[in-house]
């Protein structure tokens, strides 16, 4: 059994602690890193780079934010999951644009934060009801806007399978649940993913969920 490296950045000690101490159970979870701001994360993160970092956005001397753009432009590889007490739409909007795998509130409880990390291991993100919900509330309520936030949009064309598995990805299905409903191999589901992610020049799957409720690409 291989083991997921984990890491957290978050200034409130006691949270922080007790968020390892309720993963720490798990016998492949180990986490190698934990910071206290945004700076201290980057700082640690070269000589240990964790599979998934759970980001806390409200931080003094460096926030999730700019922690989060940061971490990706300096390791692509990585992965992270938001951890938050904001709960607004555009907060979750706003870091899936900036192409974080998944967001969670703090209330969210221990057996859900499993499987969003197991998700995002295996999958690559992970979306809740949570977050479908707010992409949902976003594009119904998105007046119409001649400058589209990626400039490209009104050439992107997706096939009527292609929304249809970006559909379900932003329903929470896995691969494997997709293939299934639609009676198609996880090989062709994840070809139909990977044009999607050509076709709208984005370089995660979050990040082309949120291109396609931001541009209405999807019902």
């Amino acid at each position: 059994m291989s083991t997921l490296k984990l890491g957290i950045a978050d200034d409130h000690e006691l949270f922080r602690k007790g968020f390892i101490s309720m993963l720490s159970g798990i016998p492949d979870f180990e986490f190698i890193l934990e910071a206290g701001n945004g700076q201290e994360l980057l700082d640690r993160l070269p000589a240990n780079t964790p599979d998934i970092v759970f980001m806390d956005l409200q931080m003094p001397v460096m926030d999730g934010i700019q922690a989060t753009e940061a971490a990706f432009e300096r390791f692509p590889n990585i992965k992270i999951i938001v951890v938050s007490m904001y709960n607004e739409d555009r907060f979750v909007i706003h870091m899936l644009e900036k192409g974080v795998q998944g967001y969670l509130l703090k209330d969210t409880s221990p057996d859900e934060v499993e499987k969003a990390i197991r998700r995002v291991h295996e999958e690559g993100f992970y979306y809740n009801d949570f977050v479908s919900k707010a992409m949902h509330r976003k594009m119904v309520n998105r007046q119409v806007n001649k400058h589209p936030f990626f400039p490209n949009a009104c050439n992107v064309a997706l096939s009527s399978r292609e929304k249809e598995v970006l559909q379900l990805i932003c329903d929470g299905l896995s691969t494997t649940e997709i293939g299934d409903k639609l009676f198609i191999s996880v090989r062709t589901v994840e070809g139909h993913r990977l044009r999607v992610l050509e076709k709208t020049g984005t370089k995660s799957t979050a990040a082309a969920v949120a291109f396609a409720y931001k541009n209405q690409l999807l019902n």
